[in-house]
Protein backbone atom coordinates (compact mmCIF):
# COMPACT_ATOMS: atom_id res chain seq x y z
CA UNK A 1 0.00 0.00 0.00
CA UNK A 2 2.78 2.17 0.97
CA UNK A 3 4.14 1.67 -2.24
CA UNK A 4 1.38 2.73 -4.29
CA UNK A 5 0.77 5.83 -2.53
CA UNK A 6 4.48 6.76 -3.25
CA UNK A 7 4.01 6.47 -7.37
CA UNK A 8 0.68 8.04 -6.81
CA UNK A 9 2.68 10.73 -4.78
CA UNK A 10 5.41 10.91 -7.13
CA UNK A 11 3.26 11.29 -10.48
CA UNK A 12 1.56 13.83 -8.59
CA UNK A 13 3.96 16.06 -7.56
CA UNK A 14 6.04 15.96 -10.73
CA UNK A 15 3.13 16.53 -12.64
CA UNK A 16 2.21 20.30 -10.27
CA UNK A 17 5.93 20.70 -10.45
CA UNK A 18 6.26 20.24 -13.90
CA UNK A 19 3.37 22.70 -14.70
CA UNK A 20 5.61 25.20 -13.12
CA UNK A 21 8.96 25.12 -14.92
CA UNK A 22 10.79 22.44 -16.47
CA UNK A 23 13.31 23.22 -13.89
CA UNK A 24 11.05 22.84 -11.23
CA UNK A 25 9.98 19.53 -13.10
CA UNK A 26 13.20 17.79 -12.82
CA UNK A 27 14.28 18.71 -9.62
CA UNK A 28 11.19 17.17 -8.32
CA UNK A 29 11.88 13.97 -10.83
CA UNK A 30 15.38 13.80 -9.64
CA UNK A 31 14.21 13.86 -6.22
CA UNK A 32 12.56 10.57 -7.06
CA UNK A 33 15.44 9.38 -8.78
CA UNK A 34 17.68 9.95 -6.18
CA UNK A 35 15.55 8.00 -3.90
CA UNK A 36 14.64 4.90 -5.73
CA UNK A 37 16.73 2.57 -5.18
CA UNK A 38 16.79 2.92 -1.06
CA UNK A 39 12.82 3.15 -1.32
CA UNK A 40 12.53 -0.23 -3.50
CA UNK A 41 15.24 -2.11 -1.48
CA UNK A 42 13.04 -1.30 1.64
CA UNK A 43 9.60 -1.92 0.22
CA UNK A 44 9.62 -5.47 -1.37
CA UNK A 45 6.50 -5.26 -3.47
CA UNK A 46 6.01 -4.94 -6.97
CA UNK A 47 4.70 -1.10 -6.88
CA UNK A 48 8.15 -0.30 -5.60
CA UNK A 49 9.59 -0.67 -9.27
CA UNK A 50 7.18 2.02 -10.60
CA UNK A 51 8.14 4.87 -8.34
CA UNK A 52 10.33 6.42 -10.72
CA UNK A 53 8.04 5.68 -13.85
CA UNK A 54 5.17 7.21 -12.71
CA UNK A 55 7.59 9.80 -11.96
CA UNK A 56 8.46 10.36 -15.21
CA UNK A 57 4.78 9.77 -16.67
CA UNK A 58 3.66 12.82 -14.72
CA UNK A 59 6.47 15.16 -15.43
CA UNK A 60 5.71 13.90 -19.30
CA UNK A 61 2.15 14.52 -18.86
CA UNK A 62 3.04 18.53 -17.76
CA UNK A 63 5.12 19.24 -20.39
CA UNK A 64 2.64 17.88 -23.28
CA UNK A 65 -0.27 19.52 -22.16
CA UNK A 66 1.44 22.83 -21.09
CA UNK A 67 1.16 25.65 -23.50
CA UNK A 68 4.43 26.98 -22.09
CA UNK A 69 6.47 23.57 -22.47
CA UNK A 70 5.48 22.72 -26.04
CA UNK A 71 7.46 26.01 -27.18
CA UNK A 72 10.38 23.82 -28.45
CA UNK A 73 13.21 25.22 -29.50
CA UNK A 74 13.08 25.67 -33.02
CA UNK A 75 16.48 24.82 -33.77
CA UNK A 76 15.63 21.33 -32.55
CA UNK A 77 14.31 19.95 -35.78
CA UNK A 78 17.33 17.12 -36.02
CA UNK A 79 17.09 16.43 -32.67
CA UNK A 80 13.00 15.44 -32.92
CA UNK A 81 13.74 13.52 -35.72
CA UNK A 82 16.61 11.02 -34.28
CA UNK A 83 14.28 10.68 -31.04
CA UNK A 84 11.25 9.37 -33.17
CA UNK A 85 13.62 6.96 -34.53
CA UNK A 86 15.24 6.06 -31.53
CA UNK A 87 11.84 5.34 -30.41
CA UNK A 88 10.26 3.88 -33.70
CA UNK A 89 12.17 0.81 -34.29
CA UNK A 90 11.71 -0.52 -30.46
CA UNK A 91 7.89 -0.01 -30.92
CA UNK A 92 8.34 -2.54 -33.80
CA UNK A 93 10.24 -5.00 -32.23
CA UNK A 94 8.38 -5.05 -29.00
CA UNK A 95 5.40 -6.55 -31.60
CA UNK A 96 7.61 -9.12 -32.44
CA UNK A 97 7.22 -12.80 -30.83
CA UNK A 98 10.72 -13.06 -29.48
CA UNK A 99 9.90 -12.98 -25.82
CA UNK A 100 6.78 -12.50 -23.62
CA UNK A 101 5.02 -9.75 -23.85
CA UNK A 102 5.67 -8.72 -20.29
CA UNK A 103 9.65 -9.51 -20.97
CA UNK A 104 9.55 -7.67 -23.89
CA UNK A 105 7.18 -4.68 -22.40
CA UNK A 106 9.77 -4.43 -19.62
CA UNK A 107 12.58 -4.02 -22.76
CA UNK A 108 10.90 -1.53 -24.48
CA UNK A 109 10.50 0.52 -20.94
CA UNK A 110 14.44 0.38 -20.52
CA UNK A 111 15.20 1.63 -23.95
CA UNK A 112 12.48 4.27 -24.64
CA UNK A 113 10.95 5.57 -21.80
CA UNK A 114 13.96 8.21 -20.90
CA UNK A 115 14.49 9.39 -24.62
CA UNK A 116 12.00 12.25 -24.64
CA UNK A 117 14.76 13.69 -22.36
CA UNK A 118 16.99 14.60 -25.35
CA UNK A 119 13.68 17.09 -26.37
CA UNK A 120 13.29 18.80 -23.02
CA UNK A 121 17.08 19.42 -22.88
CA UNK A 122 16.88 21.37 -25.80
CA UNK A 123 13.99 23.53 -24.20
CA UNK A 124 16.21 24.10 -21.49
CA UNK A 125 16.52 27.65 -20.67
CA UNK A 126 18.86 29.82 -18.07
CA UNK A 127 16.17 30.01 -15.26
CA UNK A 128 15.59 26.09 -15.44
CA UNK A 129 19.18 25.59 -15.67
CA UNK A 130 19.74 27.69 -12.22
CA UNK A 131 16.59 25.74 -10.78
CA UNK A 132 18.35 22.79 -11.45
CA UNK A 133 21.42 23.47 -10.39
CA UNK A 134 20.43 24.23 -6.52
CA UNK A 135 18.33 21.52 -6.73
CA UNK A 136 21.64 19.47 -7.44
CA UNK A 137 23.35 20.84 -4.32
CA UNK A 138 20.64 19.75 -2.24
CA UNK A 139 20.40 16.66 -3.24
CA UNK A 140 24.07 16.03 -3.54
CA UNK A 141 23.86 16.69 -0.17
CA UNK A 142 21.35 14.57 0.84
CA UNK A 143 22.77 11.37 -0.94
CA UNK A 144 26.29 12.21 0.66
CA UNK A 145 24.48 12.09 4.34
CA UNK A 146 23.58 8.98 3.03
CA UNK A 147 26.46 7.61 1.83
CA UNK A 148 28.37 9.08 4.83
CA UNK A 149 25.96 6.77 7.60
CA UNK A 150 26.62 3.36 5.15
CA UNK A 151 30.32 4.09 5.34
CA UNK A 152 30.55 4.44 9.26
CA UNK A 153 27.63 2.44 9.74
CA UNK A 154 27.47 -0.51 7.68
CA UNK A 155 24.98 -1.06 4.56
CA UNK A 156 22.53 -3.58 5.69
CA UNK A 157 20.98 -1.18 7.74
CA UNK A 158 19.82 0.74 4.56
CA UNK A 159 20.00 -1.52 2.24
CA UNK A 160 18.29 -4.90 4.04
CA UNK A 161 19.73 -8.04 1.88
CA UNK A 162 17.05 -8.98 -0.70
CA UNK A 163 16.86 -10.00 -4.45
CA UNK A 164 16.19 -6.74 -5.26
CA UNK A 165 20.02 -5.31 -3.35
CA UNK A 166 21.68 -8.63 -4.87
CA UNK A 167 23.95 -6.77 -7.21
CA UNK A 168 24.77 -4.38 -3.90
CA UNK A 169 25.80 -7.44 -1.99
CA UNK A 170 27.56 -8.89 -4.77
CA UNK A 171 30.03 -5.82 -5.21
CA UNK A 172 32.48 -6.13 -1.65
CA UNK A 173 35.66 -6.36 -4.01
CA UNK A 174 36.67 -2.07 -2.15
CA UNK A 175 40.04 -2.58 0.16
CA UNK A 176 39.46 -4.78 3.08
CA UNK A 177 36.19 -6.45 1.49
CA UNK A 178 34.05 -3.61 2.16
CA UNK A 179 30.83 -2.90 -0.19
CA UNK A 180 30.88 -0.31 -2.75
CA UNK A 181 28.54 2.53 -1.37
CA UNK A 182 25.18 3.21 -3.10
CA UNK A 183 23.80 6.13 -0.90
CA UNK A 184 20.40 6.42 -1.91
CA UNK A 185 20.53 4.84 -5.05
CA UNK A 186 19.80 1.16 -6.91
CA UNK A 187 23.60 0.23 -6.67
CA UNK A 188 27.29 2.00 -6.74
CA UNK A 189 27.57 2.64 -10.13
CA UNK A 190 24.31 4.44 -10.73
CA UNK A 191 25.06 6.72 -7.42
CA UNK A 192 28.55 7.01 -9.11
CA UNK A 193 27.05 8.01 -12.40
CA UNK A 194 24.95 10.27 -11.59
CA UNK A 195 27.44 12.48 -9.11
CA UNK A 196 29.81 12.35 -11.92
CA UNK A 197 26.92 13.67 -14.30
CA UNK A 198 25.93 16.59 -11.72
CA UNK A 199 29.49 17.66 -11.68
CA UNK A 200 29.43 20.19 -15.20
CA UNK A 201 26.44 22.04 -14.46
CA UNK A 202 27.95 22.62 -10.81
CA UNK A 203 31.28 23.07 -12.02
CA UNK A 204 30.13 26.04 -14.79
CA UNK A 205 27.15 27.41 -12.45
CA UNK A 206 29.92 27.97 -9.29
CA UNK A 207 32.33 29.64 -12.00
CA UNK A 208 29.31 31.81 -12.71
CA UNK A 209 27.91 32.84 -9.42
CA UNK A 210 28.74 36.53 -7.85
CA UNK A 211 27.55 35.80 -4.21
CA UNK A 212 30.30 35.00 -2.16
CA UNK A 213 27.99 32.75 0.01
CA UNK A 214 25.98 31.06 -2.64
CA UNK A 215 29.08 30.29 -4.23
CA UNK A 216 30.54 28.60 -1.63
CA UNK A 217 27.25 26.44 -1.18
CA UNK A 218 27.45 25.76 -4.90
CA UNK A 219 30.93 24.07 -3.85
CA UNK A 220 29.54 22.28 -1.05
CA UNK A 221 27.45 20.42 -4.41
CA UNK A 222 30.66 19.98 -5.99
CA UNK A 223 32.61 18.43 -2.86
CA UNK A 224 29.71 16.21 -2.58
CA UNK A 225 29.61 14.62 -5.97
CA UNK A 226 33.12 13.76 -6.21
CA UNK A 227 33.19 12.58 -2.58
CA UNK A 228 30.01 10.20 -4.01
CA UNK A 229 32.23 9.37 -6.51
CA UNK A 230 35.49 7.61 -4.43
CA UNK A 231 32.91 6.29 -2.13
CA UNK A 232 30.87 4.36 -5.04
CA UNK A 233 34.22 2.91 -5.69
CA UNK A 234 33.04 2.51 -9.60
CA UNK A 235 35.69 3.14 -11.99
CA UNK A 236 34.42 4.45 -14.86
CA UNK A 237 32.17 7.06 -13.09
CA UNK A 238 35.94 8.18 -11.14
CA UNK A 239 37.14 8.42 -15.24
CA UNK A 240 33.72 10.36 -16.05
CA UNK A 241 33.86 12.72 -12.97
CA UNK A 242 38.13 13.35 -14.07
CA UNK A 243 37.53 14.08 -17.52
CA UNK A 244 34.53 17.08 -15.92
CA UNK A 245 37.27 18.17 -13.87
CA UNK A 246 39.86 18.48 -16.37
CA UNK A 247 37.45 19.59 -18.94
CA UNK A 248 36.89 22.98 -16.35
CA UNK A 249 40.26 24.05 -15.54
CA UNK A 250 41.34 23.65 -19.18
CA UNK A 251 38.12 25.29 -20.89
CA UNK A 252 36.63 27.17 -18.30
CA UNK A 253 36.62 31.29 -18.16
CA UNK A 254 37.09 31.81 -14.36
CA UNK A 255 39.58 34.61 -12.88
CA UNK A 256 42.70 33.45 -10.89
CA UNK A 257 41.12 33.22 -7.44
CA UNK A 258 38.51 31.32 -8.47
CA UNK A 259 40.86 28.75 -10.37
CA UNK A 260 42.99 28.79 -7.13
CA UNK A 261 40.51 27.79 -4.88
CA UNK A 262 39.20 24.79 -7.54
CA UNK A 263 42.98 23.42 -7.74
CA UNK A 264 42.90 24.14 -3.60
CA UNK A 265 40.19 22.16 -3.20
CA UNK A 266 41.44 19.43 -5.23
CA UNK A 267 44.65 19.23 -3.69
CA UNK A 268 43.07 19.06 -0.41
CA UNK A 269 40.17 16.37 -1.87
CA UNK A 270 43.13 14.35 -3.17
CA UNK A 271 45.23 14.38 0.47
CA UNK A 272 42.02 12.84 1.86
CA UNK A 273 41.84 10.50 -0.67
CA UNK A 274 45.37 9.17 -0.07
CA UNK A 275 44.69 8.87 3.79
CA UNK A 276 41.22 6.35 2.88
CA UNK A 277 42.05 2.92 1.32
CA UNK A 278 38.86 2.70 0.67
CA UNK A 279 38.58 5.61 -1.09
CA UNK A 280 41.19 4.54 -4.07
CA UNK A 281 39.71 1.63 -6.10
CA UNK A 282 40.19 3.81 -8.70
CA UNK A 283 43.60 2.87 -8.56
CA UNK A 284 43.18 -0.51 -10.54
CA UNK A 285 43.24 1.78 -14.31
CA UNK A 286 46.19 1.88 -13.77
CA UNK A 287 46.62 -1.49 -13.99
CA UNK A 288 46.95 -1.48 -17.87
CA UNK A 289 47.07 -5.76 -17.57
CA UNK A 290 43.67 -5.47 -15.79
CA UNK A 291 42.11 -3.09 -18.10
CA UNK A 292 43.06 -4.74 -21.06
CA UNK A 293 41.24 -7.99 -19.53
CA UNK A 294 38.14 -5.94 -18.50
CA UNK A 295 38.15 -4.50 -22.22
CA UNK A 296 38.68 -7.57 -23.91
CA UNK A 297 36.10 -9.31 -21.56
CA UNK A 298 33.38 -6.15 -22.16
CA UNK A 299 34.36 -5.80 -25.60
CA UNK A 300 35.51 -9.01 -27.63
CA UNK A 301 33.16 -11.91 -25.97
CA UNK A 302 30.08 -12.51 -27.59
CA UNK A 303 29.23 -9.87 -30.07
CA UNK A 304 29.88 -12.05 -33.12
CA UNK A 305 28.36 -14.98 -31.79
CA UNK A 306 25.18 -12.68 -31.03
CA UNK A 307 25.64 -11.22 -34.11
CA UNK A 308 25.52 -14.94 -35.73
CA UNK A 309 22.92 -16.42 -34.11
CA UNK A 310 20.67 -13.27 -33.47
CA UNK A 311 20.85 -10.78 -36.52
CA UNK A 312 17.26 -9.80 -35.14
CA UNK A 313 18.03 -9.92 -31.77
CA UNK A 314 16.84 -11.69 -29.42
CA UNK A 315 13.95 -9.49 -28.25
CA UNK A 316 13.32 -6.47 -26.00
CA UNK A 317 14.02 -7.40 -22.89
CA UNK A 318 16.32 -10.64 -24.05
CA UNK A 319 20.04 -9.74 -23.89
CA UNK A 320 20.72 -8.04 -20.75
CA UNK A 321 17.91 -5.51 -19.42
CA UNK A 322 17.54 -5.53 -15.72
CA UNK A 323 14.23 -7.29 -15.10
CA UNK A 324 12.28 -7.42 -11.77
CA UNK A 325 12.82 -10.47 -9.44
CA UNK A 326 9.29 -11.64 -10.45
CA UNK A 327 10.14 -11.77 -14.10
CA UNK A 328 13.55 -13.33 -14.07
CA UNK A 329 12.65 -16.57 -14.94
CA UNK A 330 10.46 -15.31 -17.93
CA UNK A 331 12.94 -14.71 -19.94
CA UNK A 332 13.97 -16.76 -23.17
CA UNK A 333 17.45 -17.54 -24.00
CA UNK A 334 18.69 -14.92 -21.74
CA UNK A 335 22.32 -13.19 -22.51
CA UNK A 336 23.82 -11.55 -20.02
CA UNK A 337 26.34 -8.70 -21.22
CA UNK A 338 28.41 -5.69 -19.53
CA UNK A 339 28.68 -3.67 -23.24
CA UNK A 340 25.79 -1.68 -24.04
CA UNK A 341 25.98 -1.61 -27.44
CA UNK A 342 26.02 -5.41 -27.07
CA UNK A 343 22.75 -5.61 -25.52
CA UNK A 344 21.59 -2.68 -28.11
CA UNK A 345 22.42 -5.22 -30.87
CA UNK A 346 21.20 -8.17 -28.71
CA UNK A 347 17.69 -6.96 -28.01
CA UNK A 348 17.02 -4.84 -31.25
CA UNK A 349 19.18 -6.71 -33.75
CA UNK A 350 21.49 -5.01 -36.28
CA UNK A 351 19.25 -2.28 -37.23
CA UNK A 352 18.84 -0.76 -33.75
CA UNK A 353 22.52 -0.83 -32.96
CA UNK A 354 23.27 1.02 -36.74
CA UNK A 355 20.79 3.62 -35.30
CA UNK A 356 22.07 4.09 -32.50
CA UNK A 357 25.91 4.57 -33.90
CA UNK A 358 24.46 6.75 -36.72
CA UNK A 359 22.97 8.72 -33.83
CA UNK A 360 26.26 9.15 -31.56
CA UNK A 361 28.42 9.74 -34.93
CA UNK A 362 25.46 12.79 -35.05
CA UNK A 363 26.13 13.91 -31.52
CA UNK A 364 29.95 14.25 -32.07
CA UNK A 365 29.71 16.10 -35.15
CA UNK A 366 27.64 18.48 -33.31
CA UNK A 367 30.48 19.60 -31.12
CA UNK A 368 31.18 22.86 -32.51
CA UNK A 369 27.56 23.70 -31.17
CA UNK A 370 28.65 22.96 -27.59
CA UNK A 371 31.87 24.83 -28.00
CA UNK A 372 30.15 28.07 -29.39
CA UNK A 373 30.02 31.07 -27.01
CA UNK A 374 26.95 31.85 -25.42
CA UNK A 375 25.11 31.49 -22.34
CA UNK A 376 26.22 28.47 -19.78
CA UNK A 377 29.44 28.09 -22.04
CA UNK A 378 31.16 26.14 -19.51
CA UNK A 379 28.50 24.02 -17.96
CA UNK A 380 27.93 23.48 -22.30
CA UNK A 381 31.94 22.68 -22.56
CA UNK A 382 31.91 20.28 -19.67
CA UNK A 383 28.56 18.62 -20.43
CA UNK A 384 29.13 17.92 -23.93
CA UNK A 385 32.98 16.37 -22.68
CA UNK A 386 31.23 14.22 -20.12
CA UNK A 387 28.37 12.98 -22.29
CA UNK A 388 30.66 12.03 -24.81
CA UNK A 389 32.75 9.48 -22.36
CA UNK A 390 29.90 8.52 -20.97
CA UNK A 391 28.14 7.22 -24.85
CA UNK A 392 32.28 6.64 -25.57
CA UNK A 393 32.78 4.34 -22.86
CA UNK A 394 29.87 2.47 -22.90
CA UNK A 395 30.85 -0.39 -25.01
CA UNK A 396 32.54 -1.59 -21.00
CA UNK A 397 29.70 -1.10 -18.77
CA UNK A 398 25.79 -1.26 -19.30
CA UNK A 399 23.75 1.16 -18.22
CA UNK A 400 23.77 4.01 -20.81
CA UNK A 401 19.83 4.13 -21.31
CA UNK A 402 18.58 2.68 -17.92
CA UNK A 403 20.51 4.06 -14.98
CA UNK A 404 17.99 6.13 -12.50
CA UNK A 405 18.65 8.84 -12.30
CA UNK A 406 21.75 9.36 -14.43
CA UNK A 407 20.09 8.40 -17.96
CA UNK A 408 18.03 11.39 -17.51
CA UNK A 409 21.00 13.75 -16.65
CA UNK A 410 23.05 12.15 -19.96
CA UNK A 411 20.18 12.99 -22.50
CA UNK A 412 19.42 16.30 -20.65
CA UNK A 413 23.03 16.92 -21.35
CA UNK A 414 23.50 15.53 -25.05
CA UNK A 415 20.22 17.56 -25.88
CA UNK A 416 20.78 20.27 -24.28
CA UNK A 417 24.44 20.44 -25.68
CA UNK A 418 23.68 19.83 -29.51
CA UNK A 419 20.77 22.12 -29.94
CA UNK A 420 21.72 25.97 -31.01
CA UNK A 421 20.70 28.38 -28.15
CA UNK A 422 17.55 30.45 -29.10
CA UNK A 423 17.72 34.27 -28.40
CA UNK A 424 15.61 34.63 -25.13
CA UNK A 425 13.26 36.78 -23.10
CA UNK A 426 16.46 37.65 -20.81
CA UNK A 427 15.67 39.19 -17.45
CA UNK A 428 16.92 43.05 -16.60
CA UNK A 429 19.49 43.34 -13.91
CA UNK A 430 18.16 43.45 -10.83
CA UNK A 431 15.13 41.69 -11.58
CA UNK A 432 14.06 37.92 -11.63
CA UNK A 433 16.14 34.99 -11.76
CA UNK A 434 19.68 36.63 -12.35
CA UNK A 435 19.22 39.56 -8.99
CA UNK A 436 17.88 36.27 -7.11
CA UNK A 437 20.78 34.02 -7.25
CA UNK A 438 23.67 36.80 -7.43
CA UNK A 439 24.26 35.29 -11.16
CA UNK A 440 26.30 36.68 -13.45
CA UNK A 441 24.59 36.36 -16.80
CA UNK A 442 26.93 35.69 -19.95
CA UNK A 443 26.57 37.09 -23.67
CA UNK A 444 23.92 36.15 -25.86
CA UNK A 445 24.96 34.60 -29.27
CA UNK A 446 23.55 35.01 -32.39
CA UNK A 447 22.16 31.79 -34.24
CA UNK A 448 23.15 31.57 -37.63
Amino acid sequence: MIAVVLCLLAFALCYWAGKYSLGKGLVVLLFFGYLYGILRANLLVTASHFIFDAAVLGFYLSQLISAKARKTSSNSGALNFWVGILLLWPAIVLLLPFQPFLVSLVGFRSATIFLPMLILGARLREKDLVEICWGMVALNLMAGGFAAAEYFLSLPRFYPPSPVTRIIYASSDVAGGFFRIPATFVHAHAYGSTMALTLPFLLGFWSQLRNRYLRWLAVTGVLAALLGVLLSAARLCFLMAAISVIASLFTTRMSMGRRLTFLLMLVGLAGFTLGQERLQRFKGLTDTDFVAERIAGSVNRGFLEILAEYPMGNGLGGGGTSMPYFLEGEVRNPIGQENEYTMILAEQGVFGLLIWVAFIVWFFARAPIAFSKGPWDNTRRIGWCVAGAGVGTAWIGIGMLNSIPATVLLLLIMGWTVTPRAMENRPQPGKGVFHRFRYRPESVPTVS
